[in-house]
């Protein structure tokens, strides 16, 4: 069984957390930068390859600037996300913003930025008639509802809010030819975390043909297809990173066989460009939620209990997702025991890991939460009054950067109108 490795030992660790009290999440700049690179190299055959990291999953500037240095795009979902991007001095295609249930508020931020505005329905076009001018370039989300089966992170695209059916993707491009759009792209986003290529190639399939399908009924010349993102990460020790390689080579064999004969690559500016948003592939595997245990408690069954929580790592509660867990100084040793690995908050479900296989864990041991990247402290929250955690930047150099301070009690509750006490304490 493959083991699962970090970008530093015990000792490296137990210096950091001196200056860096736990929990606190740790981010392997080698390893982001060396991800990027991979998968651009994987589709440079497409030489307008876009690679926009999905913002949201990592949203600290410090990761997408690093990231902005390895030639990537930001695909962004909010308000916040765009401000972010604006404050790293990003503007123009380079920036994606896919959005749903969305407001003219961020619409209009977007168009300021000269963003691709990518459409989640024909709906919101009366929305995009009211910015200052038509938009040079968009897009529409695809739902191929029961065309395509998603997975368990996506679900069922019948099922899901996002994007609009073969129906209306049509009529939205023949409304926005009429409003006086110009250029146009594509995108989809049906799977998500997936090992296996056959989901993605087939995902890439769909929407080349729906592409040519576009362009046959509509003139519209899609300039740009964006796959999405889906790229999984290999959570559990005995599974193995996607084959990055593997998939560029697919998807030019289904570029050239579907594109090719279609006439788009000759009837846009350039060929047709490939994009995608992955967030999770790239900065995914390459974060630690690294805590320390404060208790260890038996009653019907062992719990470990750590100072981090639910909160700093949202996905095992939310989703029953699966993080392997290292205890530092003991990764080699075998198993000992069966434990579920809890944090503080007053819910059932504040776990990490339900009757883990773990050796040998005392109070004040150290545990390395792995391939919590993405989707970890972006999705954190407060509630029982849980603080969120620092984000730190191990770099190149092997020098730690504080890249987000945990937060003070004086955070959480700077936004509280307090009454006035209506009992002196004595």
């Amino acid at each position: 069984m493959p083991a699962k490795t970090l970008p530093f030992d015990r000792e490296q660790i137990e210096q950091i957390v001196a200056d860096y009290p736990t929990p606190l999440h740790i981010y392997d700049e080698r390893g982001i930068r060396q991800r990027m690179r991979d998968l651009r190299a994987a589709f440079a055959w497409n030489p307008g390859f876009l690679q926009c990291f999905a913002v949201k999953a990592t949203p600290n500037p410090h990761i997408v600037q690093l990231l902005l240095e390895e030639n990537s795009g930001a695909d962004c979902s909010s308000l916040a996300e765009l401000v972010l991007c604006e404050r790293l001095g990003l503007r123009g295609e380079a920036i994606t913003f896919t959005s749903n249930n969305t407001s003219v508020e961020e619409f209009e931020k977007a168009h300021e930025l000269g963003a691709v505005i990518n459409l989640d329905s024909p709906i919101h076009l009366p929305k995009i008639e009211r910015l200052p001018s038509v938009p040079d370039i968009l897009s529409f989300r695809f739902n191929p509802g029961p065309e395509k089966q998603g997975n368990v992170i996506i679900g069922d695209p019948k099922e899901a809010k996002f994007g609009c059916t073969r129906e209306q993707i049509l009529e939205g491009y023949r409304r926005c030819q009429a409003m006086g759009v110009r250029r146009f792209g594509l995108h989809t986003m049906v799977v998500s975390n997936e090992l296996g290529l056959p989901s993605l190639l087939e995902t890439a399939r769909m929407m080349f043909e729906l592409a040519a399908q576009l362009y046959a009924e509509t003139g519209a010349a899609i300039e740009f297809i964006n796959l999405g993102g889906g790229i999984g990460v290999p959570y559990r020790p005995d599974q193995a990173h996607p084959d990055l390689a593997e998939l560029g080579e697919g998807v030019r064999r289904l570029y050239e066989e579907v594109l090719g004969p279609s006439g788009l690559n000759d009837a846009g500016p350039a060929p047709v460009q490939i994009m995608m948003e992955n967030g999770r592939a790239i900065t995914g595997p390459y974060g630690t939620l690294v805590t320390r245990v404060i208790n260890v408690k038996e009653t019907y069954k062992r719990y470990i209990g750590c100072d981090a929580n639910m909160a700093n790592l949202m996905r095992p509660g939310m989703y029953g997702a699966y993080h392997h867990i290292s205890v530092l100084g003991r990764e080699d040793a075998p198993p000992v025991q069966t434990a579920d690995v809890v944090g503080a908050l007053c819910e059932n479900n504040d776990k990490f890991a339900i009757d883990r296989p773990l050796p040998e864990v005392r109070v004040g041991d150290l545990l390395a939460i792995h391939d919590a990247g993405a989707h970890g402290h972006s999705m954190g929250f407060q509630y029982n009054g849980r603080l969120r955690s620092a984000e730190l930047l191990l770099k190149e150099d092997g020098s730690v950067q504080q890249i987000r301070r945990a937060e003070t009690l004086d955070d959480y509750f700077a936004t509280v109108e307090f009454p006035e006490p209506a009992v002196s304490v004595q």
